[in-house]
């Protein structure tokens, strides 16, 4: 069987974890600290908490000994090229599959070491292409001013003193004030499922909920910037 490490909390990494099939992983879920070792537990994965800059603790959970996979999950570029390049130092055959926020990173991440990068604005591009045939969505791509030659998607977490917190999704104005499209919103309070912005409630954003987005990569930069210096 073969054992898997994951860093990073993440909606991301939650999802890799409950893909794979326990039959056939062992997977160990690398925490920052004990409140976020808790909300992993709470779903029934093995959970560890170390500092992950130290090599001593990368090997006490089994990196070059018994870890065969690692996931970098982190949502900092800078974290996982660093993960990276320990991981790979202390194991040379260890794969490494690694996420990158900004795809100018990804050649990092493989000078570091990674056999394999996810870009999730390249995933989500092709995933969509089956709701975008949708004629509400595709009504209000048609209203917006940007070409559909750039379209990314990302997801973008409400902190806690985030000037989201407590806006409803409907005076968000996306498309008037960043040329965006929310596709939706993960509610925490309702679980991790994606709730599509078109068809369904309107949400209240409160602290861990995540909104995800779609629009040329440099606006959603700019939105990103805005929101965490709010």
């Amino acid at each position: 069987m073969k054992r898997i490490a994951v860093f990073g909390y993440s909606i991301m990494s939650l999802e890799a974890m409950t893909r794979l099939n326990p039959k056939q992983y062992s997977i160990v879920f690398i925490a920052n600290d004990d409140a976020e070792a808790a909300l992993v537990a709470e779903k029934g994965f093995d959970t560890k908490v170390i500092d992950f800059r130290n090599d001593d603790e990368l090997r006490a959970i089994g990196i070059g000994t018994d870890v065969d996979t690692l996931f970098c999950f982190y949502p900092r570029d800078s974290d996982n090229v660093f993960l990276t390049i320990s991981a790979r130092a202390i194991d040379k055959k260890i794969t490494i599959v690694a996420i990158v926020d900004d795809p100018e990173s990804a050649e990092k991440l493989r000078a570091a070491g990674a056999n394999k990068i996810i870009d999730p604005y390249e995933i989500c591009g092709r995933k969509t292409h089956e709701m975008l045939t949708k004629p509400d969505i595709t009504n209000i791509l048609d209203d917006t001013v940007f070409g559909r030659y750039d379209l990314n998607m990302a997801q973008i977490e409400v902190l806690e003193g985030s000037c989201l917190e407590n806006t409803k999704t409907s005076d968000l104005r996306l498309s008037e004030k960043h040329n965006l499209i929310l596709i939706g919103v993960v509610d925490k309070e309702l679980g991790d499922q994606l709730h599509f912005a078109i068809g369904e409630k309107e949400h209240c954003l409160d602290v861990g909920d995540v909104l995800v987005v779609m629009g040329p990569s440099r606006e959603i930069k700019a939105f990103k910037k805005e929101v965490e210096q709010c």
